[in-house]
């Protein structure tokens, strides 16, 4: 029993509220990811888990335990911290076995797992080290043995890795994926960034502003997202979303008409403003008109070069969209057909800004 559940969770600093009324289940065993630029309360969430925060009002169980008033120590959680937080007097070894020691656990098991992280970690030849003779890089990685060590029934993660090169971040990606896989804790891992997101989580739970935006698979969240927040800060580059008004089963986009399929007239149903999203890797831009009906004339802006692709700004009036090209490229100032995938599309409420739906399979 080592699932989690905020019910009806809120955190205020006095008349701030950093965290409103959050409701979420994570899975006993799962890898759930907190993700969301600075400032959503993704840290402070984390920190609600382990303890080190009080929680205003709803409650919080914990391997159905309520857990509201229940000390960080007895919460059987290890924490990452962002600022590694090591004892400095300690060598490196010391820093790592702190735990087992207190908790008074084998010696020959201490050694076992310290070996073991040791390697994992690339700190072999460190072990008796001070912090302040290490690298960030390095205290970061203590940090990680540390609490791998301890294989408590929570795992928390505070951006574990933002201080690691990104050669050795995408290998401790693939090492935390194998400790998980390893010892089943409840991992919860807090990040802002979407490849660490995407490549660790089984879940992702978005956040903004406080308030949760999605609560769902990698593969869903950026292939059917739940809103336009979600849209926009999924994927690299973002989706394109631009308002537009649907009209007499047409789309208008600033002005420009385009006829949409039957299959998605159902699921818009709603005259008047929505929002149109199509990430720019689906976008597709033809010299040629080729449905007259489903394309819209378009001037390219500008062209970026990113090595095996290339990015194609261009605007449809005065609206702005951006595709992902390969092969041969228009250039700045020559008119091309926007013809978008519409097996790729996403249409959001213009008022709500979630997700309408997509069409049912034939």
């Amino acid at each position: 029993m080592k699932k989690i559940v905020f019910d009806q969770v809120c955190k205020s600093y006095e008349k701030k509220q950093v965290v409103k009324d959050l409701n979420m289940k994570i899975k006993a065993g799962e890898r759930l990811i907190l993700l969301g630029p600075s400032g959503c309360g993704k840290s402070t969430t984390l920190r609600m888990i382990a303890g080190l925060e009080d929680i205003t009002s709803g409650d919080l169980y914990m391997g159905g335990r309520r857990v509201n008033d229940v000390e960080s120590g007895n919460r059987n959680v290890s924490m990452v911290f962002q600022n590694y937080a090591l004892y400095p007097h300690m060598t490196v070894r010391q820093n790592i076995e702190y735990a087992l020691k207190v908790n008074k656990y084998p010696e020959k098991e201490i050694v076992e797992r310290i070996n073991e992280a040791v390697r994992m970690l690339d700190l072999v030849g460190l072990e008796d080290r001070k912090p302040r003779e290490l690298s960030g890089g390095q205290r970061q990685r203590v940090a990680l043995a540390r609490a791998i060590v301890k294989r408590a029934d929570y795992f928390l993660l505070d951006e574990p890795l933002s201080n690691l090169d990104a050669q050795l971040r995408a290998h401790a990606r693939k090492e935390l994926v194998r400790i998980h896989e390893q010892y089943h804790q409840t991992m919860i891992y807090v990040t802002h960034d979407q490849t660490e997101a995407m490549t660790v989580g089984q879940k992702i739970a978005l956040m903004d502003k406080g308030k949760l935006q999605a609560f769902d698979t990698p593969k869903n969240i950026y292939h059917k997202p739940a809103n336009v927040f979600t849209a926009k800060f999924i994927g690299s580059p973002p989706m394109n979303v631009i308002e537009a008004t649907y009209d007499d089963e047409k789309l208008f986009i600033d002005g420009k008409k385009m006829r949409v399929p039957s299959a998605w007239r159902k699921v818009i149903r709603k005259q008047g403003k929505v929002y149109f999203g199509i990430r720019p890797e689906d976008v597709r831009l033809r010299k040629k008109e080729n449905a007259k009906e489903y394309s819209l004339k378009a001037v390219i802006r500008y062209v970026e070069d990113y090595g095996d692709k290339y990015g194609v700004y261009f605007q449809i009036n005065s609206t702005e969209m951006l595709a992902v090209c390969e092969g041969e490229v228009p250039m700045p100032g020559e008119s091309v057909y926007f013809e978008p995938n519409f097996d790729k599309v996403h249409f959001f409420d213009g008022e709500s800004t979630e997700n309408l739906g997509y069409p049912k399979e034939e």
